[in-house]
């Protein structure tokens, strides 16, 4: 038994600390994550929406502490109850996300290592398991170094959290796991390979025939039958491949711009998800920064999934010299954690990605 405590104990800590840091590192995209949890169509939370940036900072900066607790067996009896009810929580919400299809990816590793519904399930059911052990054998569990040490630990540890998250909330996160990380050609990363395999469908027709419902299924074809069609439904068999960047492109009055833009030698883009919610402080950065890269033969863009309106009222208010184009805000969010935030093309090549704050190190 003490073999599978300690057994137990490392993989649990090393786990929770792996995860922990791994959402501390862009604390901004896991709050896109519970935001998404929060959602009308899942859990039905949305009072929590405006605090979801505040619940993904504590719950990852407390998921590491857990896992420090644990390692050095501090507070032991806190540690393994803590642990109980969050893998408790954590698994009935990943099943409520895999058996509903709610959420395709429930974040628990960030971008670094994403996860079907069933497999963040099946991960949450070993992980009871091993905490379940530690909880009914933590006699078996003994402090490891200085006991008068762990406090201090426990604290520098918990610090050390804090000023990581505020780093990395204030520039840019220091780790990119995801499609538009430094160095990704936009262009390559949505092409298709030859002979990547498609997705497949099964199409379920439901027709009223001799006043009976009848269900005929095929691959896409529109079934002849004798009967009055009632509705079509469609089940996914296979995904197939779908390309690491599969949502970007650049349009203006209903224009597709990608192609264009995507060749262009040096090329600014400013992206701003919502300007409704975007930091007002950071367009007086952006302006300054835009009017000298247009000076020195930039060209440069805004993109944004904000209506006309909106984008005219920010246009006026701080006198920026680009125009904006629409791009779908799931992308714009995945390339960038900044709003506003600036990310520098060299021929559909990503070069550089700052945030507002950083807008002076732009290099020209």
């Amino acid at each position: 038994m003490k073999i599978l405590v300690t057994f137990s104990r490392i993989v649990v800590a090393a786990l929770f600390l792996f995860s922990g840091f791994i959402k501390l590192n862009d604390p901004l995209g896991f709050s896109y994550k519970l935001q998404e949890y929060f959602s009308e169509g899942v859990l039905n939370m949305e009072f929590l929406i405006p605090i979801a940036l505040l619940l993904a900072v504590f719950l990852v900066i407390f998921e590491i502490i857990l896992g420090i607790t644990l390692i050095l067996g501090y507070l032991p009896k806190f540690t393994v109850w803590s642990l109980l009810l969050m893998i408790v929580f954590f698994t009935f919400l990943t099943f409520y996300s895999a058996y509903f299809n709610k959420v395709t990816d429930c974040g628990c590793f960030g971008d670094a290592l994403p996860l079907t519904p069933w497999e963040s399930f099946t991960k949450d059911i070993i992980l009871l398991g091993l905490i379940l052990v530690l909880f009914f054998g933590r006699k078996y569990s003994t402090p490891i170094g200085p006991v008068a040490a762990h406090k201090w630990i426990v604290f520098a540890g918990f610090t050390a959290c804090l000023g990581f998250a505020y780093y990395v909330l204030m520039h840019l996160p220091v780790f990119d796991f995801r499609a538009y990380k430094i160095g990704t050609n936009i262009q390559e990363g949505m092409e298709v390979p030859d002979g990547a395999p498609k997705a497949e469908f099964a199409y379920h027709w439901k027709f009223e025939v001799n006043g009976e419902e009848t269900v005929i299924t095929t691959s896409g074809d529109y079934p002849e039958v004798a009967g009055e069609f009632i509705e079509v439904e469609t089940e996914t068999i296979d995904e197939g491949y779908e390309p690491p960047i599969h949502d970007f492109a650049i349009e203006k009055d209903e224009v597709d711009h990608t192609a264009t833009f995507l060749e262009k030698e040096n090329l600014i883009i400013i992206v701003t998800y919502n300007l409704s919610k975007s930091e007002t402080e950071g367009f007086n950065a952006i302006k300054e920064i835009t009017d000298k890269a247009r000076s020195q033969g930039y060209d440069v863009i805004g993109l944004t999934a904000s209506a006309p309106v909106d984008i005219s009222m920010v246009v006026a208010k701080h006198n920026l010299n680009f125009e904006f184009y629409t791009t779908d805000e799931t992308a714009l969010k995945t390339i960038l954690r900044s709003n506003p935030g600036i990310v520098k093309l060299k021929k559909g090549t990503i070069v550089e990605k700052l945030h507002w704050n950083d807008a002076e190190k732009l290099s020209l």
